[in-house]
């Protein structure tokens, strides 16, 4: 009966936090088509959302991104529309097409140098998590986001972001992604930590060993990524699709007000 109760509450908070705040404001979009053009498997889309818990991610990690999917193609159904995998609150790990984020402001992040197997091997592990739910018992994990900017230190905010039910999806979607990437072992932020090997080649006849310093990866768990990560990563690389391509800032054609041009004999001093 108390579980019940719990999972019932839990789904009333997470409906509540995915509903859209309606104070979005997009300020360039890129076009549906031209996206398609530029995108590719595996490929990571960054979205600034409008719900009430996007604002929340948002402060908490101090970024413009409070979402992420992961881009797939036409892979699942051949010929259709392009598709996304994302982790979703109320509905769990599903696909949606590319033009669900048509009205969003995005960024493209691409992981750089991937293999055919490891691309197709990131794919293949976002598509068996397809249909994974949330464990939504746990009230507290969604209550925390009822207060979009909580008087937190910063050093904790990261941690703020992963629910504590330990379910394999977390509260945001770039923890999934960020599992797809770790099983073809690509990097994202990894810590990286020092290391002093010994090495005893001969070096003349020297008294005592050298040590080098190497850097070695630690994978950081995947609950503490978010969005920003991939942005943020020096292993992934922006791609603007309106510069990929024949830009040309000379073929612009720039709004001007009538009332707002002077006329054409005004001088310089009168215009001052």
């Amino acid at each position: 009966m108390l579980d019940t109760l719990r999972r019932s509450i839990s789904k009333a908070l997470a409906n509540y936090l995915n509903q859209p705040r309606g104070q979005y404001t997009s300020f360039s979009v890129t076009p549906i088509r031209r996206m398609k053009t530029i995108l590719r498997p595996a490929d990571v889309l960054l979205i600034e959302g409008d719900t009430r818990i996007s604002t929340a991610i948002k402060y908490l990690t101090q970024s413009t991104w409070s979402h992420a999917a992961f881009y797939v193609g036409d892979v699942l159904n051949p010929g259709s529309e392009s598709m996304l995998i994302e982790a979703d609150m109320e509905k769990g790990v599903i696909a949606v097409p590319l033009s669900t984020y048509r009205n969003f402001n995005t960024r493209i992040c691409r992981p750089i140098g991937l293999t055919d197997e490891h691309r197709q091997g990131a794919v293949d592990f976002m598509m068996s998590r397809i249909g994974l739910q949330y464990d939504l018992k746990n009230v507290f994990d969604l209550a925390r986001y009822l207060l979009p900017t909580p008087p937190v230190p910063v050093r904790w905010r990261r941690k703020m972001l992963a629910l504590g039910s330990g379910d394999p999806t977390r509260a945001i979607c770039s923890s999934l992604i960020a599992q797809a990437f770790q099983s073809i072992q690509y990097p994202i932020l990894p810590n990286l930590r020092d290391r002093d090997d010994r090495d005893d080649s001969d070096d003349g006849g020297a008294l005592w060993p050298r040590f080098l310093a190497k850097k070695i990866f630690e994978i950081r768990h995947h609950s503490l990524y978010t969005p920003r990560d991939f942005d943020l990563s020096p292993y992934f690389s922006i791609v603007k699709p309106t510069l990929d391509g024949s830009f040309d800032y000379q073929q612009l054609n720039w709004y001007e007000d009538p009332a707002e041009s002077p006329p054409d004999n005004m001088t310089t001093q009168e215009i001052e």
